[in-house]
């Protein structure tokens, strides 16, 4: 399994091939129709992220050491940036989604790329996942 650096580094190099923003639009589009959905029994309003403008839902599972996220939106260009989130996150342990640098999001161009209110919502999904991994840190050492 790679690590978050890696995959963040294979987005990059892979964002980069794309000379204008409808080409990454459209590539982080074809992104969000191949991420793991979320199951229909977790769209509930406490999966939906706050400060989206759209809906999001996120749920996290902690299997093993790893925590695995699923995920679905409403809309198609929000459904790409979660999925470019779980990419990233998802498969990892606590401890490395907790210390992990976002930086990716500004080499790939993202937030400077979308509206205030999508960047917003970008914040807020990376802001859960952090969350959630915060959590399962926090109920594995109980357990210990």
């Amino acid at each position: 399994m790679s690590s978050i650096k890696e995959i963040q580094e294979e987005l990059i190099d892979e964002f980069s091939i794309f000379d204008d923003w409808m080409e990454r639009y459209e590539h982080m589009i074809a992104l969000g129709k191949t991420m793991p959905l979320i199951d229909p029994k977790y769209k509930t309003d406490d999966k939906l992220i706050k400060g989206c403008q759209s809906k999001v839902w996120l749920h996290s599972e902690l299997k093993g050491d790893k925590v695995i996220f699923t995920a679905d939106s409403d809309a198609i260009i929000t459904k790409g940036i979660v999925a470019i989130l779980i990419r990233v996150f998802s498969n990892q342990t606590p401890e490395a989604i907790v210390a992990a640098d976002t930086q990716f999001i500004d080499e790939i161009g993202l937030k400077e790329h979308l509206s205030p209110t999508r960047a917003n919502g970008l914040v807020s999904m990376v802001k859960q996942m952090k969350l959630y991994a915060v959590a399962y840190q926090a109920q594995r050492k109980q357990q210990a």
